[in-house]
């Protein structure tokens, strides 16, 4: 198998990610049995993840965290004096996974969540109405009167409304926006009863601070960044596997049945795939090629390329790698499509060198474009933030089919302590392959530091991996 070399500008040093051969994994088995029976296969192999309920302990302490140091600046920013959430049990706001204990899965039958700032130095007072205390994140508040069991509509609306009159607050944050769907989580009928229970002169009080539910998701904990970078090393470790005769055979194996191996590679150590991996082949063609549908099944001299991503610990993953397959007799690729793959370095070298917290998505955008084409690079971006979801909340940079300003979602500015997923693409002429244009498409994941400094969360892919 090859390696992939490390980043020196991310201050990694070159590394062998090593994943054990197939034999040494047994669907079903669980993730203690597996990760014993490969932990020594090699000592820079990514090692054991975390079981389940260490995972949950961490987790916990990362909500805690977040509600006690991230949430109460976040509202201030916002001129948020209160911000009420409301949901129903599989009708989430996008914002539940991040406020919540590990171990809930969904809100109870209705679920409201009522932020107080009670002014600085004195935090941010915590209620919730249905739900529980999210092991002792949350004040929970009971009728004692005439309640012995879950409170009822009813019972929720006049505690709502009898909290928000007690506080008296300046503003009323509620998540609604037709810009972000991450601080759009009010449903019409929840915003509806919101309101009747709130009465005329708190209604008055409402506001929609979109960019508290943005970036309240978005922020990432410095604490998080060392699970993190371990996550990646799994999934840098099923791609190489994947890239490997261990997976593929030229002239048999088809790209479907690498998806498909990513995928059940991942859920037998464990991780879950927040979408569904892809395989894709770019080969030479001859001039009788031209209008033939080349087959699906990998052959020797072909380019591959993969989108694969992972998650656990409410964290995900999104990389992109490309692969050659040696013909007969080869023993490296033709240099024409190393030179592709070092444009597409390029091109990652000149976006990371234009963000910067404070910079919003399309000005990072336009900067890089500009340089790009100054460059004589042909190429596209469409890179995004990534953490508690795929896509994730925060500013984007280019969508893949619109290279130009993105109005309202890529002018959010870059937040510190924050990651991204550096994804793009540059096309290339090959002259091994009678100057055919070949498209080389990267995602790596990169993050910014408390300093404001960017870098890589792991490495990102120098080198083809090479299948022999």
């Amino acid at each position: 198998m090859n390696s992939i070399r490390a980043d020196r500008r991310a201050g990694q040093t070159k590394g062998t990610h090593r994943p054990p051969t197939t034999s040494r994994f047994t669907a079903g088995l669980s993730l203690a049995l597996v990760t014993m029976s490969v932990f020594s296969f090699s000592q820079e192999h990514p090692g054991r993840f975390m079981m389940l309920r260490e995972q949950a302990a961490v987790q916990q302490e990362w909500v805690r965290a977040r509600l006690d140091k991230v949430l109460p600046e976040l509202m201030r920013e916002s001129d948020a004096a209160m911000w009420i959430l409301s949901m129903r049990e599989f009708n989430e706001d996008p914002v539940f996974s991040s406020i919540v204990a590990p171990t809930t899965m969904s809100a109870r039958r209705r679920t409201i969540f009522i932020f107080f700032d009670r002014g600085p130095g004195k935090g941010v007072e915590r209620i919730a109405l249905g739900g529980g205390s999210q092991g002792g994140l949350y004040a929970t508040v009971r009728d004692t009167g005439t309640v012995t069991g879950e409170l009822s509509e009813a019972e929720q609306w006049r505690l709502l409304r009898k909290i928000v009159e007690d506080r008296n607050p300046r503003t009323i944050a509620v998540n609604i926006s037709p810009t972000h769907a991450f601080a759009d989580g009010l449903s019409a009928s929840e915003w509806d009863q919101l309101r009747a229970a709130l009465g005329t002169a708190q209604n008055r009080k409402i506001v929609q601070a979109e960019r508290l539910a943005v970036e309240l998701i978005e922020v990432r904990l410095p604490e998080m960044l060392p699970v993190y970078r371990h996550l990646m090393q799994w999934a840098h470790a099923i791609i190489e596997e994947a890239f490997s005769r261990t997976v593929i055979t030229p002239g048999k194996t088809r790209t479907d049945d690498v998806a498909w191996w990513m995928r059940q590679r991942a859920l037998n150590l464990g991780f879950a795939a927040w979408f569904h991996p892809s395989v894709d082949i770019q080969r030479r063609k001859s001039p009788q090629d031209e209008d033939v549908d080349t087959s699906r099944i990998i052959q020797r001299g072909d380019l591959l390329h993969c989108d694969f991503g992972i998650s656990a610990m409410r964290l995900n993953t999104d990389t992109q790698h490309m692969a050659y397959v040696l013909r007969e007799g080869e023993s490296d690729a033709p240099e024409g499509l190393k030179h592709a793959l070092r444009r597409s370095n390029r091109l990652q070298d000149l976006l990371l060198g234009n963000m910067r917290a404070g910079r919003t998505g399309n000005d990072i955008l336009m900067a890089t474009l500009e340089q790009m084409r100054a460059e004589g690079i042909e190429g596209s971006i469409y890179s995004h933030p990534i953490g508690e979801h795929g896509h994730g909340a925060g500013p984007l940079i280019g969508l893949w089919d619109r290279q130009e300003p993105i109005p309202g979602r890529g002018d959010l500015p870059v937040r510190r302590n924050s990651w991204y997923s550096i994804e793009l693409q540059a096309t290339t002429m090959v002259p091994e392959w009678g100057n055919q244009p070949v498209r080389s498409a990267q995602e790596e994941d990169a993050c910014v530091d408390a300093d404001g400094s960017v870098r890589w969360v792991l490495a990102r892919q120098g080198q083809l991996h090479l299948i022999r």
